[in-house]
């Protein structure tokens, strides 16, 4: 618990923040309900798009499979529903009431009873996985065929078009319902979830849109293509024909195989200057962390970070487990040094990224609280159900699985075209959990006096550009200065440290990066070669609880980059680090009278990740 002192300190840090133009809204953009074919068999059979809104509204809801009431332990101020695009509502609607009739043929009408009698069954006993990879082959088969993910779409299952056009426009309505500028922002969104070869290429969609221009467009699923590029095509035509905003959110770049940030496409095409254009126009935020892991780094790409393997989720959505391999395009720093690197030979950085967190809960509950961890999907809703994956034995259990994470952004106020805004101009950052505040930005004449609530953030702007921005070139200029504040969640763990990881490349197309340590808690910590000595730790294992006696409340700084050249593009972004708290998996454990979880850590450092601000010269 926070003491008072602590509390009034973070508040006189984000009450200026408030009242100076912009706001820091919370929201998930990455949640399914009952509308998504994987969500409805495995036990979320009643938690629909209504629920979905109700529980980020703070509002008590009852749990899909255990049916217990619940309630998040804090509201959000946004929330997207993002239900795979792929067969929307079709398990639901076939389990419910049947395939309609409307328009099928004798033979269709054949397979409309078969197809009823085996996803109903299927459900029933849980052997839904693999009836689903019989039914559409979305996991083998052609991994790059487009035309033939096409004709299975159409002929798995009688009508399912007609099923989904239904479910989007019911749900699309709820949003306009739920919908109140001001208070709570509903944005209308799906999910694109082509998997070739097992590579993750999964896109969240969404758009500044109302029901009424939602209605006009059907989503892009899998069945329209495989590829990124086609998305990207669709959105341009979508966008000029209805005046709607879109966006793309790449996420789980951690199991894409490499193709998440690559070289060459999944088409084994390289990366071209249409392909950054249009790239860097429809994707300006990736989702870097969620409950499928953590999407930052790996010690295997960043042998000298410390702090890499947060949350490592090592399982590709395939049938069969091939192992792990971490490759420069599935994680986001690696994307990013790639990203300049493309930029010299293309004249477009695609890869110039800001960072959030969702997610990507099946439960229809925005779960990213560590303690009130509802689960992916949600038979992980108990401890005993998190001991094991009754679906894949070999595979990942709820344990393995992350309670992450949330989208932070900075807006003019709470509605679809503030926060599509702050989106586009990447004033956006990402937590694994934790309201942890974080404002940067970057100029080139930050002093201690601009750390002053009296000027701040005021200055922050006046004199340098907020975090997503670009610091503009300035001759003669010796280094770039950054202005950061760091606050610990006000219900949650204190600070240990921030950092600015930098990424740059020299003019041969090579790239590297650096983490430095900023600004930290306690004393005396700096040991031989200056290398930041742990924090400490206050869990208790036996009893899964922590105390904030380490660490601090709040952290600010202004840091000048010391190796500053300025002929080298370079890229810096701010990683807060909290104290060490105790994982979800560990009170489970407890509970079911274990000593300590079978699967994942017991103990953790929740973290929040800035967009970067970038540099040309």
């Amino acid at each position: 618990m926070k003491t008072l002192l602590q509390m009034v300190m973070i508040g006189l840090l984000c009450a200026p923040v408030m009242s100076h133009a912009r706001e820091l809204l919370w929201g998930d953009t990455h949640v399914h309900t009952s509308n998504s074919f994987d969500a409805f068999p495995r036990g979320n059979q009643s938690a629909d798009v209504d629920t979905a809104y109700r529980y980020a509204k703070g509002l008590p809801v009852v749990h899909p499979y255990h049916r217990a009431r619940i309630r998040i332990q804090e509201k959000l101020d946004f929330l997207v529903i993002a239900d795979h695009a792929e067969f929307l509502g079709v398990m639901r609607t076939v389990y419910n009431s049947g395939i309609p009739e409307d328009g099928l043929n004798s033979e269709e009408l054949k397979q409309k009873d078969s197809m009823e009698k085996l996803i109903r069954e299927s459900i029933d006993s849980n052997t839904f996985y693999r009836v689903m990879m019989r039914i559409a082959k979305l996991y083998d088969g052609d991994p790059v065929n487009s035309a033939k993910t096409t004709e299975l779409y159409q002929e798995a299952i009688p009508n399912s078009r007609l099923m989904a056009r239904t479910a989007w426009e019911e749900a699309a309505d709820l949003a306009d319902k739920h919908n109140v500028p001001g208070k709570f922002t509903a944005m209308i969104g799906w999910e694109w979830s082509p998997i070739p070869g097992g590579a993750n290429l999964h896109r969240v969609v969404f758009t500044d849109a109302d029901a009424q221009t939602a209605k006009t467009f059907r989503p892009f699923d899998t069945g329209d293509s495989a590829y990124p590029q086609d998305l990207w095509n669709w959105l341009e035509d979508v966008s000029k024909t209805t005046n709607a905003e879109f966006i793309a959110i790449p996420h789980n770049s951690n199991i894409s195989k490499g193709y998440m940030f690559p070289e060459t496409t999944i088409k084994d095409v390289p990366v071209d200057a249409e392909y950054a254009r249009l790239r860097a126009k429809w994707e300006p935020v990736a989702e870097v962390t969620q409950i499928k892991g953590d999407s930052e780094t790996i010690s295997s790409l960043s042998p000298n970070d410390e702090f890499a393997d947060f949350e490592t989720y090592a399982y590709h959505i395939q049938a069969k487990n091939e192992g792990y391999n971490a490759l420069q395009g599935d994680y986001l720093r690696s994307g990013l040094r790639r990203g300049l690197k493309l930029e010299q030979a293309l004249g477009t950085n695609p890869y110039k990224l800001g960072m959030i967190g969702s997610t990507d809960a099946h439960t229809g509950m925005a779960s990213a609280e560590e303690q009130n961890f509802h689960g992916k999907m949600a038979r992980d809703g108990t401890p005993e159900r998190k001991l094991i994956n009754p679906d894949r034995p070999d595979a990942t259990s709820g344990w393995a699985m992350a309670a992450q994470g949330l989208a932070a952004v900075w807006a003019d106020y709470n509605d679809r075209t503030s926060i599509m805004q702050a989106f586009k101009r990447r004033e956006v950052y990402a937590t694994s959990g934790p309201r942890i505040f974080l404002r940067v930005f970057g100029g080139w004449d930050f002093n201690k006096r601009d750390l002053s609530h009296k000027r701040y953030p005021r200055n922050g702007y006046a004199k340098g550009v907020p975090m997503g921005g670009d610091l503009p070139e300035r001759k003669g200029a010796k280094s770039p200065s950054f202005l950061i504040h760091a606050g610990s969640d006000s219900k949650g763990a204190n600070l240990d440290r921030v950092q600015v990881i930098k990424g740059w490349v020299d003019s041969q197309g090579q790239s590297f990066e650096r983490v430095y340590d900023v600004v930290w808690a306690g004393e005396d910590r700096l040991g031989a070669g200056k290398k930041l000595a742990a924090i400490g730790n206050t869990v208790n294992l036996e009893t899964a609880t922590y105390t904030n006696s380490i660490g601090a409340p709040l952290l600010s700084t202004v840091w000048r980059d010391p190796d500053f050249k300025p002929e080298l593009s370079a890229f810096y972004y701010v990683r807060v680090i909290e104290i060490p708290t105790p994982r979800h998996a560990l009170a489970d454990a407890l509970a079911l009278g274990m000593v300590k979880p079978d699967r994942g850590p017991a103990v953790i450092q929740e973290r929040a990740y800035s967009s970067p601000i970038w540099y040309a010269p």
